[in-house]
């Protein structure tokens, strides 16, 4: 779990602290931390982007046990599947990104070793990210006004914590005006501790398999990923904000989250 305070804007602010968290699985908070997040960091509002089937295999998490903290359980797939941030199913994809036709589940002996063709590995990271959007545009309007309008501070999260995660902060920082650079660097931080990430979501049966069906390394969040989505969303939607407004999203509702977001 990280703070995204302090990033550089394009017109020389910088992000506030004690806003906006990002973090993996919150299965395993300890008393302590609860006490850390809710007592001292005056945690308010929880963003869980994963699927219904990992909420309900994992849990809902201690935290829906305080009664300060306020669930928004906001999942980016169209729930036809068995998808998880972190597993080898996937989806047809079309021209644009959006998943089509029934899951089937990749063989890893069948694929090319991802480290060695990185730009297949790339497309289909893409793809999926794309999809987050076309999928469930309401989820992601939703975590973003939960961001916007909270009081308190908020935490975004998923499983592991980078990509679904990543795609709904880097919305929100680019929406408050920060450098593509220090979007994408936020986003490759989460490698930094990818190791025990994975070993806390190998310890449950719900992610183990998946898990041990991909090369290690293709679990890292690699900037060019970030970058790339992007520059995809500068392409097709005139850049996150134009996505944004062509699916609802105000000039009320960018003020708000930039107030919350920005010294």
């Amino acid at each position: 779990m990280r703070d995204l305070g302090g990033l550089p804007t394009v017109d020389g602010a910088t992000t506030r602290f004690g806003r906006v968290l990002r973090s993996d699985n919150l299965q395993g908070l300890t008393g302590a931390d609860i006490g850390r997040l809710v007592g001292e960091l005056k945690l308010r509002d929880v963003i869980d982007l994963r699927s219904h089937a990992e909420v309900d295999l994992e849990g809902p998490g201690p935290l829906t046990e305080v009664p300060e903290v306020n669930i928004h359980h906001l999942t980016l797939f169209p729930e036809g599947g068995r998808h998880t941030d972190v597993e080898a199913d996937t989806a047809g994809l079309d021209d644009n990104g959006r998943a089509v036709g029934a899951p089937t589940r990749i063989e890893a002996d069948r694929v090319l070793p991802w480290q060695d063709r990185q730009d297949r590995a790339e497309v289909r990271v893409l793809g999926f990210y794309y999809a987050y959007l076309l999928d469930r545009p309401d989820s992601v309007l939703a975590a973003l006004r939960v961001l916007a309008y909270g009081e308190g501070a908020a935490v975004v999260h998923c499983a592991a914590g980078k990509d679904r995660t990543g795609v709904v902060c880097a919305l929100a920082l680019s929406v408050a005006g920060v450098t593509r650079e220090a979007i994408v660097a936020d986003y490759a931080a989460t490698g930094e501790r990818m190791e025990a990430i994975l070993a806390r979501l190998r310890s449950s049966d719900t992610y183990r398999d998946d898990l041990d069906s991909r090369p290690a390394d293709s679990h890292l969040p690699r900037p060019a990923y970030m970058d790339h989505f992007l520059q995809m969303l500068e392409e097709r939607d005139q850049g996150p904000l134009g996505w944004l407004t062509a699916n609802g999203w105000t000039d009320e509702d960018a003020a708000a989250l930039r107030s919350r977001l920005l010294d």
